[in-house]
């Protein structure tokens, strides 16, 4: 099964959102759960088993076994905290931090110029919610190779029967020179929440097979 990144989500035949990350098992590289984001950006995102998911030809998207009534009592996924620089946004013992994005405005100086965000004593964040001990991927994750330079950003994952990743999918380069590299799961030396670091280096994961992307 093809996990891919933005595709529609259906339940009883009827799209109710896209998917918007993976929750991954880092340890046995396995998906566990899916992020479903309400259309429309509207509503509650959710966080489905896997269990729940099966693939789905009508729009070559994913299909959940749930009920709407099911899917709508799952639990939700975003949260919201005003912090400190450097707290930690949850102390929950059943949950960790996912994938968040700082809501911080940006520092005036005496001139009206903005300065560097870092000067902001407190600040908002968006965060989301994983099981403990796992981590969350987004369309927009980084792909870190062994030397330390930067391939792209995750686009998908190809999983088996049993729910384990056996390749994902890396897109790199830019508008229409875009394109996607299917990286076997061998080939990755860790995950963790919105970055896959590979054992490759640059040049080996240019090597590998690829093809271009019409997506705009």
């Amino acid at each position: 099964m093809r996990l891919e990144l933005d595709k529609p989500v259906l339940c009883e035949e009827d799209e109710v959102g896209k998917l918007a990350d993976l929750v991954v098992d880092p340890v046995a590289k396995r998906v566990t759960h899916l992020v479903v984001k309400s259309r429309h950006g509207a509503g509650m995102s959710h966080l489905v088993p896997i269990e729940l998911v099966e693939t789905s030809e009508q729009v070559g998207g994913i299909a959940l076994t749930c009920s709407r009534a099911e899917l709508d009592a799952l639990p939700p996924v975003e949260e919201f905290a005003y912090l400190r620089l450097g707290d930690v946004a949850t102390h929950d013992p059943a949950w960790d931090v996912g994938v968040s994005d700082v809501l911080a405005l940006p520092y005036y100086d005496s001139t009206g110029l903005a300065g560097p965000v870092d000067a902001v004593g407190d600040m908002g964040v968006v965060y989301d919610r994983v099981p403990k001990g796992e981590v969350e991927l987004r369309r927009s994750s980084r792909v870190m190779a062994s030397d330390g330079h930067y391939l792209g950003d995750v686009d998908g994952f190809l999983v088996d029967d049993g729910d384990h990743i056996t390749h994902f999918v890396l897109e790199r380069g830019h508008l229409w020179g875009r394109r996607e590299v299917t990286v076997p799961i061998g080939a990755v030396e860790s995950v963790q929440s919105d970055v896959v670091t590979l054992k490759l280096s640059k040049d080996e994961v240019g090597d590998l097979p690829s093809h271009k992307v019409h997506r705009w």
